[in-house]
């Protein structure tokens, strides 16, 4: 597949998540007597990125976030030269779908981000007021949890076809641990785009929510590989293939 077609396949995915996640989370969440809350978020998240698998994951692998994308090359199953470009076209897809979600809610008087619109954070800007430590701590190990299950999803030995049931209901469980936590992120695009929007401490604190993702994706990688490879790892296959890809909605 074409890698602009990848591309493109990786923006719209990563929008969609943005768009679908933290949009239940901005309108639909604490609405009196008909909000959804912070399970109602946790399952939005997870059925944007099981929809998004299976609609674009055999054209790009439906990746739709940084610390995955990273993750699946330290584990041999994606390219290096494409990691840089995949991860641009995340950040911005996120960007996007928070624009337009940022324009729907300026539609409502009195509209502010002093809320946080959505936005990942630590110490009194999380909800349930966690500190640093505890914040890096929580998107470091579930981080590395929510990529060893898509290395495992997308082994060989899995069974096919249900790799994004299992991504997807990964994610809800990640968000039901981590929203009173951080506002959950494992995803550093999925952080950017509403920081942007937010300014002031959301920017400030935003570093963590790349570091600690991308940490926990790149170590759980490496280490699916190393502890659960038989034979010649996917790692030195893929580097020796040109033209290889990773499919997350079909295992390969």
């Amino acid at each position: 597949m074409a890698l602009s077609k990848r591309l493109t396949a990786e923006f719209f995915g990563t929008f969609w998540l943005v768009f679908g996640g933290c949009g239940t989370a901005l309108f639909a969440a604490a609405v009196p007597t008909l909000g959804v809350g912070y399970a109602g978020v946790a399952l939005a998240f997870g059925l944007t990125v099981l929809t998004g698998v299976y609609a674009l994951g055999p054209i790009s692998g439906g990746h739709f976030n940084p610390a995955i994308t990273l993750g699946l090359f330290t584990g041999g199953r994606f390219p290096g030269r494409d990691v840089l470009p995949y991860m641009i076209v995340q950040v911005a897809g996120a960007i996007i779908a928070a624009a337009i979600l940022y324009t729907i809610a300026t539609g409502k008087a009195g509209f502010t981000t002093a809320g946080g619109f959505a936005a990942n954070g630590y110490g009194i800007h999380s909800p349930g007021g966690y500190a640093l430590g505890a914040a890096f701590i929580a998107e470091f190990v579930l981080s590395f949890a929510f990529v060893m299950v898509v290395m495992g999803a997308t082994d060989t030995r899995a069974p096919a076809g249900f790799a994004g049931l299992a991504i997807g209901l990964t994610l809800t469980a990640i968000h039901l641990v981590c929203i009173p936590i951080t506002n959950t992120s494992v995803n550093p695009a999925r952080s950017t785009g509403p920081a942007l929007f937010a300014g002031g401490w959301a920017l400030g604190q935003l570093w963590l929510f790349w570091v600690a993702p991308l940490l926990g994706g790149a170590l759980a990688g490496y280490a699916y590989t190393v502890i659960f490879s038989e034979g010649v790892t996917r790692r030195r296959a893929i580097i020796e293939e040109t033209t290889a890809t990773i499919t997350i909605g079909e295992p390969t």
